[in-house]
């Protein structure tokens, strides 16, 4: 049998980077892009490596471009890792495994380093797998805890619950990270809102590499844990933001969500060294009129436009620095 397992991109609209710090946040999925898995019963267990795997290259520009675009860690990583907390989590529940092994591989169309939550979809999609081959159920909202436990406890990977989240859920989810919350349920508070809902919106990324979003929220996290008042509460402020968009969602205020998606950037201005690259993506995106703010760390830009117009206009501008605009599909 051949078991076949997806997880999707992702997209923050307001509160990122907030989930990281018992925030509150509202995502949505993007299925133009995700990662792949295939799994399959074979006398060993055999993790099929991919080219960004390989340890061997034509020459040493190709291994710094490879380690530029993918860092000194693959996805074969992701996926042993994502095992072992399977097992783990199995072990903890005393879930006996049937005695089987697999060959699993993996493949992804979501762009590297542009804070589309590429890795995290790797780790859920291969959980999904390995849920469906030893035909285990994990609980929705446990599902993103395991998820995270393996790239921050596994591979020392500094993230937060948010893609998990809503690579677990999929369409689009405001969700709650408050400290107390987690502590009494172990999960967040996560509420799924009617796509419908959402107003017309794009995704527009650079073409070239971006930053590894695990380097780029480090100082945030060393100046939050010092206890720096003003990150603190610029934090405290993006994650009241979701609230805000929550309502302005319900209540289809497009004009109010669309300055709420402003602010959130402008807010993380405060507290983080924006590359010359985003600001020329954020910059040509509200110079035709549509709001930016970050999908996740950087490298790409989500945001709302007006109509047909305005969409072209974004597509011609963005492509004069080097980007690409798509329609996020949701559902």
């Amino acid at each position: 049998m051949i078991i076949e397992a997806r997880a999707y991109a992702r997209a923050a609209i307001v509160g990122n980077p907030s989930d990281g710090y018992n925030g509150k946040t509202i995502s949505l999925i993007v299925k133009n892009f995700g990662a792949h898995i295939l799994l399959y019963q074979t006398p060993e267990l055999v993790i099929e490596p991919q080219p960004q795997d390989i340890n061997q290259f034509k020459n040493i520009y190709q291994l710094q471009d490879q380690i530029n675009l993918t860092g000194y860690h693959g996805g074969a990583p992701l996926l042993k890792a994502a095992i072992k907390k399977f097992v783990e989590y199995c072990q903890h529940e005393k879930i006996k495994l049937e005695n089987k092994n697999f060959t699993i591989r993996y493949n992804s169309s979501i762009p590297r380093q542009i804070g589309l939550a590429g890795s995290s979809a790797i780790v859920i999609a291969t959980l999904r797998g390995l849920m469906q081959f030893y035909r285990v159920q994990i609980p929705q909202e446990i599902l993103p805890n395991l998820a995270l436990a393996v790239e921050t406890e596994e591979l020392g990977i500094n993230a937060g619950l948010q893609d998990r989240v809503i690579q677990t859920y999929e369409g689009c989810v405001y969700m709650n990270f408050d400290k107390q919350i987690i502590a009494e349920k172990k999960h967040g508070l996560y509420e799924p809102l009617d796509p419908d809902l959402l107003p017309n919106l794009y995704i527009a990324y650079k073409t070239e590499l971006g930053k590894v979003s695990g380097k780029v929220l480090n100082d945030i996290k060393t100046r939050y844990d010092k206890g720096d008042p003003h990150v603190i509460d610029t934090l405290n402020r993006i994650a009241s933001l979701a609230d805000a968009g929550k309502k302005a969602l319900l209540e289809r205020d497009y004009t109010t969500l669309h300055q709420l998606m402003n602010e959130n950037f402008d807010q993380r201005c405060q507290i983080m060294k924006i590359s010359d690259s985003n600001m020329e993506l954020v910059n040509t995106a509200r110079q035709c009129g549509a709001s930016a703010t970050f999908t996740g760390s950087g490298g790409s830009v989500i945001g709302i436009y007006q109509n047909d117009d305005m969409l072209n206009k974004l597509v011609a501008e963005m492509r004069k620095v080097n980007a690409r605009v798509i329609k996020p599909t949701i559902v």
